[in-house]
């Protein structure tokens, strides 16, 4: 179900974008971007694992968990007050039994839920709403073993979804939100209840007047129409910046050093190759644009040498950070990238279906005479987003990027 959303989601997004006609002027959304908006919310997630959980003859005492958590929605406006919501929600770190039976096996419990849900608002004032939402969502919860007996099983399987929360409207594009979200236990599947509470903000994409439009179109900021590049990165620099990102670098005496906004992956590559191409659909004033991509990436697996390509179909977003005379320097994110890998096992590990997804995130400039030539420094994931129980997903480090804008 989740997998056929995703792949949904993405491609309606992507199709809205390159069916924009050339001559529609880029800083006038769709009409389905105009009913588009997105939801990142942070807060604490809650999940009563217990040693019942486990097979008889297994326990500990003690339990490692952080409760900081993350929510993110994609959104669609059918009716003002009625919307339709696709999302994942997932813990910053995985549930932690320590030390089961006292001999020095931790093991973790990862736990991750996509979600299909319909949100409906009702207005109390202009600014103070308050919303409930019910849908379905897959439940994707990785156990463990030891010495090869499963102590707590693998399972996927489909709950019911249901929140409620308050929507505070600050102006026509932001909202402030104060959620709380709840899935059932599943007596079944042997799963505890999930809930979380988190606050987060909406961003809902309006249609602009025609003379600010104009405006916008003549103020003079650079915004490449199309943009080719090429990128290679190697392991040899290190994955010190996906571990950063995806909040799993050793500092010190922390374990978990960084921030939680991107994924590492078990599969490491050695050495990769991409071609991008990247087309300008939407864009603001000055600091942020929307683009759709396609990419070729060529991986070389660093424990078994295997060789796979990728091939992706992208929505990307984009913040400028700076803009100077000589050049202009930005930060991207892209996520959910639908992609066909070559091979669905990597160095002997299953990473699940070869339909997977692409996640990327850079930081770069487009410099020279008209801004022709872009540089960017990237890092990528793939993985299917423990949308099934196999998952190891493949990280690929830094990648040296040049493009050329046209």
């Amino acid at each position: 179900m989740t997998k056929i959303a995703t792949l949904f989601f993405t491609f309606f997004i992507c199709s809205n974008l390159i069916s924009q006609e050339k001559s529609d002027p880029k800083t006038q959304p769709t009409n389905f971007l105009s009913k588009s908006y997105y939801s990142i919310n942070f807060g604490g997630i809650f999940y009563p694992f217990s040693n019942q959980n486990l097979i008889d003859g297994y326990t500990t005492e003690t339990f490692s968990r952080n409760y900081f958590s993350g929510r993110m929605l994609l959104g669609y406006k059918i009716q003002p007050n009625l919307a339709v919501q696709f999302g994942t929600m997932r813990p910053a770190e995985w549930f932690k039994y320590d030390n089961v039976n006292n001999i020095g096996y931790d093991r973790s419990v990862w736990i991750n839920a996509w979600s299909l849900s319909i949100k409906k608002n009702i207005s109390l004032n202009k600014k103070l709403s308050v919303y409930g939402e019910t849908g379905i969502a897959n439940v994707t919860r990785v156990g463990f073993s030891i010495n090869e007996k499963v102590i707590y099983s693998d399972t996927r399987f489909a709950s019911l979804l249901y929140g409620f929360g308050l929507n505070y409207k600050l102006n026509d594009k932001f909202r402030l939100n104060l959620n709380g979200t709840f899935l059932p236990k599943s007596v079944k599947e042997n799963q505890p209840s999930i809930s979380q509470a988190s606050v987060g903000f909406e961003y809902h994409i309006q249609k602009l007047p025609i003379e600010t439009v104009g405006k916008y179109e003549r103020n003079g900021y650079f915004f490449p129409e199309n943009t080719i590049q090429i990128g290679y990165g190697t392991s040899k620099i290190g994955f010190g910046v996906n571990r950063f990102f995806g909040m799993s670098l050793k500092v010190g005496n922390f374990e978990s050093f960084g921030i939680p906004v991107f994924w590492v992956g078990e599969v490491k590559a050695e050495n990769s190759f991409s071609v991008t191409y990247q087309r300008l659909a939407f864009r603001t004033e000055k600091i942020f644009s929307l683009d759709w991509g396609i990419s070729v990436t060529a991986i070389n697996t660093e424990a078994t040498r295997e060789k796979v390509l990728a091939f992706s179909i992208f929505p990307t977003i984009r913040f400028y950070l700076m803009r100077r005379k000589d050049f202009d320097m930005y930060t991207n994110y892209s996520l959910i990238g639908p992609t066909l890998l070559t091979k669905d096992n990597l160095d002997n590990l299953n990473t699940g279906p070869k339909i997977t997804y692409q996640d990327m995130m850079g930081l770069g400039i487009f410099f020279g005479k008209k801004r022709k030539y872009n540089a960017e420094l990237r890092i990528m994931h793939y993985s299917n987003g423990n949308i099934f129980t196999q998952n190891a997903g493949v990280a690929v480090p830094i990648q040296f990027t040049f493009g050329k804008t046209f």
